[in-house]
């Protein structure tokens, strides 16, 4: 079978800002190598990365060979590009702790084991910078390009024209020199000709393809995707708990698969075609069914599953979908009793509780649970109206007022869920 189009690819899907003159025709010569920079200044990628990821992913679908460079000299520095403020440095120890991390992560999404000519590969630029003397440097590689060039662009004039930007630092200033000498590195030593990277990394992409020019004598090419952005105005990539990370220990795959569950109409439609790997003819179906049935959130759905299938696993994804249910759906006490302690914990975020020690169980009276001793209700009186009204449930199942609380009614051996109505929730928590 031929290989896809790489730049094709991409496009329909959204997924190509900028490429250079001749990029294209440069693919579709020979399989070539092409790189993405990955900053380790974490233990764990979030969904901002997955943009580059699924880049380098479609480039070695499409026949051609993907390097990861995890920038572990790089990281020490810090990129001004989109930054408002200079970042903290970390680390050795920490960086290489994060960089092992990092390793793990995209193995999940890039053939390294293939015995295939394009298999990925994975460098790390701390390697070849970190027995590179500052005056070898200057002298080999900074007499290359001008300050005027450097000043030239726009991550650089971008802080130093900030209202609020104090100036930017020489280490942050140098920067866009050490990732240009990175691609110089592959270039000349892994026959690595195209970088790609986000829209805001062009400067520095550029300024890899001028050192290519002036110092090899050759030809880089640099391709950019858009920067995700959502219809809301809201940032990409952001939860009400921060950033949504790939590491399960850091976002649950509930909170994963829920935060493209609920994706708008518009943003599902981009984000199905940059996400997933379905074929264009799966995709505009979708998207059509969706219009016509919007309120069954088809596209969200299966937003939802591909990529957490593809960034977790079948186990993962299944119970997600199953504690996605326990809000909606016509959940019973065995369901919750499923749900792992981070899942039942994250299901019911914000959700007010009352602590207890378990020896208190066993003569906590149903009146009690709902009033005078945690206050879900404000009174004993509210509380007997409720249970005569059948309005009171415990873990998702109708009670009266004889109902005896035991330890038959915890789930993960600690928590009790009551509720009034369909939607006044409260949890107690033994200990």
């Amino acid at each position: 079978m031929m290989p896809k189009n790489f730049i094709k690819e991409i496009t329909w899907r959204g997924m190509l800002h900028d490429a250079m003159p001749g990029t294209e025709e440069h693919l579709q010569e020979a399989m070539r190598a092409a790189y993405v920079g990955f900053d380790p200044t974490a233990d764990s990628l979030h969904i901002g990365n997955l943009v580059p990821i699924m880049l380098l992913s479609h480039y070695q679908r499409c026949g051609h060979k993907p390097v990861a460079l995890v920038g572990g000299a790089t990281g020490m520095i810090g990129d001004p590009s989109g930054k408002s403020a200079e970042r903290n440095l970390l680390d050795e120890a920490t960086l290489h702790h994060n960089q092992e991390a990092i390793k793990r992560q995209l193995a999940q999404f890039l053939d390294f084991e293939s015995d295939a000519a394009n298999a990925a590969e994975l460098v790390n630029n701390y390697d070849w910078m970190k027995n590179f003397s500052f005056l070898e440097f200057i002298r080999d590689v900074g007499k290359h390009i001008t300050v005027n060039y450097m000043m030239a662009k726009d991550s650089v004039k971008n802080r130093l024209n900030g209202e609020t930007a104090d100036g930017m630092s020489f280490t942050e200033f140098t920067y866009q020199l050490v990732q240009g000498y990175d691609f110089l590195q592959l270039y000349q030593n892994n026959n690595c000709s195209i970088q790609m990277g986000g829209s805001d990394q062009w400067g520095n992409i550029t300024t890899g393809t001028e050192l290519i020019r002036r110092i090899g004598n050759g030809k880089g090419y640099a391709i950019t995707c858009p920067l995700i952005t959502k219809s809301d105005g809201s940032k990409f990539g952001k939860s009400e708990g921060g950033n949504v990370w790939l590491d399960k220990n850091r976002t649950s795959p509930y909170k994963f698969y829920q935060y493209w569950l609920n994706s708008s109409d518009e943003d599902a439609e981009k984000y199905i075609k940059i996400f997933t790997f379905l074929e264009q003819d799966v995709i505009e179906s979708l998207i059509e069914e969706h219009r016509e049935a919007p309120h069954m959130r088809i596209l969200q759905k299966r937003l939802a599953e591909e990529i957490t299938l593809l960034v977790h696993n079948k186990e993962d994804l299944d119970n997600a979908i199953a504690a996605s249910s326990i809000l909606f759906g016509k959940s019973t006490a065995d369901d919750l009793k499923k749900l792992d302690e981070t899942t039942f914990l994250d299901v019911f975020d914000g959700v007010p509780q009352y602590k207890m020690a378990i020896s208190e169980l066993s003569s906590l009276g149903i009146i009690a649970a709902l009033s005078e001793k945690t206050g879900f209700l404000k009174s004993n009186g509210e509380a007997r109206r409720a249970l005569k009204e059948n309005s009171i449930s415990v873990n998702r199942e109708k009670v009266t007022d004889s109902y005896e609380l035991g330890e038959k009614d915890l789930i993960n051996n600690q928590f009790v869920l009551l509720q009034r109505g369909k939607k006044n929730y409260f949890i107690l928590c033994f200990k």
